[in-house]
């Protein structure tokens, strides 16, 4: 079977999943992981203050794409698609962030719609549920934006009855509110103030209390379960599938808000490109923990290592 690369690009990170698709007796297809690989290359420095990718962040995130396409060609990979997220959508200079990619990868970069993003996320997470705990509810806290889905899983298809992208992810409530070393209590009440108002907008959209399981994916509830389960080093299998219940939520967030950068830092599970920005991550899940309990949603996040990844990886199975 065809093995395929599927690359995101986000306003944090950049991410690799090489992967072999197996088709299954009725047409849909499962994915065997080959290979995963995360840069952190914060490509959105700076974007919500100045509208523009830095030449610095761009550098970072091409170095990282030339390893990624030399990794992509010695697995044989036949088909390769890159998506470009949050950062990338909103910069004026986005043209030489493609003309970049163009010349490193060989392929065009797709800047998808907040919506894609959220259903592409869902289609990854929800492989491993079992159907009958849905509906699931998706959440995916970027680096400069956050998005919701809300649907359904028979086994075989996803199906998403609602979805929504909001502008507001780890980097940016950083940047916008925690200046602070560590916060003041002025600067996360700001931040508490900002996730809660344009998470908003997500909500109306999305009714969480049609959820019967929140599954939260990428990079700030990963860390966020290693944080918890208090791990020596960064472990995907332990972090996979494990759960994390709103009291474990609101104790994670108000530590990691409480300490400085040095002892942020000293964490072994929390990747040095996270330092900084954890704290703000982990905000926006406490505002989301909090709206899924005063909505009737679902008491707990179940944590999934797949995710939008898997979901771009499944995409190219047309070919």
């Amino acid at each position: 079977m065809p093995r395929v690369a599927a690359i995101d690009c986000g306003t944090n990170s950049i991410r690799l999943l090489v992967a072999e698709l197996t088709e299954r007796h009725d047409g849909t297809f499962d994915l065997r992981d080959l290979h995963r690989e995360t840069r952190i290359v914060r490509l959105g420095q700076g974007v919500d203050s100045t509208g523009r990718l830095a030449p610095e962040a761009i550098e970072r995130t091409k170095a990282a794409l030339a390893d990624y396409t030399i990794a992509a060609r010695r697995k044989g990979v036949e088909r390769t698609r890159m998506v470009a997220t949050s950062a990338t959508r909103d910069a004026s200079n986005r043209e030489e962030f493609f003309a970049m990619t163009r010349e490193v990868l060989g392929v065009e970069a797709e800047v998808i719609t907040g919506d894609e993003e959220a259903r592409l996320s869902f289609t990854g997470a929800v492989g491993e549920q079992d159907p009958d705990d849905g509906p699931f509810l998706v959440v995916d806290v970027g680096g400069g934006s956050t998005e919701l889905v809300l649907g359904t899983w028979d086994g075989v298809r996803a199906d998403v009855i609602s979805a929504k992208s909001v502008d507001i992810g780890c980097v940016r409530i950083t940047e916008r509110t925690l200046k602070s070393d560590p916060p003041t209590p002025g600067e996360i009440a700001d931040a508490d103030a900002l996730a809660g108002e344009v998470l908003a907008g997500a909500l109306d959209v999305v009714d969480v209390s049609k959820a019967k399981t929140w599954i939260g994916v990428a990079g700030t509830v990963t860390t966020l379960s290693a944080v918890a389960q208090g791990l020596s080093e960064y472990d995907s299998e332990r972090t996979h599938l494990s759960r994390l219940s709103q009291a474990d939520i609101e104790r994670l967030t108000a530590e990691l808000l409480s300490v400085d950068h040095a002892t942020r830092a000293a964490n072994p599970v929390i990747h040095p490109g996270r330092v900084d920005v954890i704290g703000g991550g982990s905000v926006i899940v406490r505002a989301l923990a909090r709206e899924l309990a005063a909505r009737g949603g679902p008491d707990g996040l179940v944590i999934s290592e797949h995710d939008i990844l898997d979901g771009i990886a499944l995409s190219l199975a047309a070919g």
